[in-house]
């Protein structure tokens, strides 16, 4: 199972440490990682392997946005059967 990390918000150092040590505290094992910084906004999408959740996936979830929430920065992780279905036509 996966899911999608999203991290948006202003730029600053550590954002990338933080959020993947905040996955790995939930033994969640970080797959693919694509980020952008535009002048000073910072953009990540992760795509993080969840089979091995030591947490129910609500708080991994919940965890990420209080992580956000901490930095000042607007973080949600998106189970990928909601994800699929969101897209699916």
């Amino acid at each position: 199972m996966k899911a999608i990390v999203t991290v948006i918000g202003k730029d600053m150092v550590g954002i990338i440490a933080k959020v993947s040590s905040k996955c790995a505290e939930s033994n969640a094992n970080v797959v693919e990682v694509t980020q952008s910084v535009l002048q000073d906004l910072f953009a990540m999408i992760m795509l993080v392997d969840i089979s091995g959740l030591n947490c129910e996936f609500s708080s991994f979830s919940r965890s990420m946005s209080d992580t956000g929430e901490e930095l000042g920065l607007v973080i949600t992780a998106m189970h990928e059967d909601i994800f699929n279905s969101m897209h699916r036509i």
